[in-house]
């Protein structure tokens, strides 16, 4: 089987994974601007909580889209290089360091806040605390 007729049959999927990447992309970015404007319409509401939990949530959706920003054109440039469609590799290798170049370094700094611990919500004291007027009966009970 000659490298032609290799790449003609290929052709079909190098292109069905390009449509399967770009879906990707667009379900991620959908999703980081869902998250944020949620989070746009609880900053009027004063809920830190929530707050807080949707800056987690925009975080990790930004890490997904650098994930599939820049591993899918690296998989279909695979695919198409061992489907000897060399100049579609290329292309899409090229194209894999262009978006990596600012797609990691984002998603670098969003893994790194993922891993620090969320800060402690303040609560009522473990312990029994002494009011005034000399009761050291615990409040409550």
């Amino acid at each position: 089987m000659t490298s032609e007729a290799v790449g003609r049959r290929g052709g079909p999927l190098v292109g069905f994974l390009v449509l399967v990447w770009i879906c990707g992309l667009i379900a991620a970015a959908v999703s980081v601007v869902g998250i944020s404007l949620e989070q746009w319409s609880v900053s009027y509401d004063g809920q830190t909580g929530e707050v807080e939990d949707l800056q987690r949530r925009v975080r990790h959706a930004l890490l997904v889209v650098g994930l599939v920003a820049t591993a899918g054109p690296a998989v279909i440039a695979l695919v198409a290089y061992r489907l000897r469609l060399k100049r579609t590799a290329v292309v899409f290798l090229v194209l894999t360091v262009v978006i990596a170049v600012p797609a990691v370094p984002i998603a670098v700094l969003s893994g790194w806040d993922l891993d620090s611990a969320p800060a402690p919500t303040p609560g009522p004291p473990g312990h029994c605390v002494e009011h005034s007027g000399g009761d050291n009966r615990c409040p409550g009970g």
